[in-house]
């Protein structure tokens, strides 16, 4: 739970550029592990398709919900 803690007191700056294209893995693992630790089944299984699909599509949803919300939005 460490894991999730850090990132979510980390700057803004840095969870924008977690949240680009090749770091959005970061986001995804962010996704498992809250998951797994808090017991929330589709915020793992957002977690493990975010590993298959983020480098392609969902760094974009990433992206925006980081800018809006100050944190990965769907799940999380």
């Amino acid at each position: 739970m460490g894991f999730v803690k850090w990132l979510d007191k980390s700057p803004l700056w840095v969870k924008i550029i977690f949240a680009l294209p090749g770091f959005d893995i970061i986001w995804a693992i962010y996704r498992i592990v809250k998951g797994a630790s808090t017991g929330k089944l589709p915020t793992l299984v957002a977690g493990i398709l975010w590993i298959l699909l983020g480098w392609a599509i969902l760094w974009v949803v990433d992206l925006v919900s980081v800018i809006l919300y100050k944190k990965p939005k769907l799940f999380a």
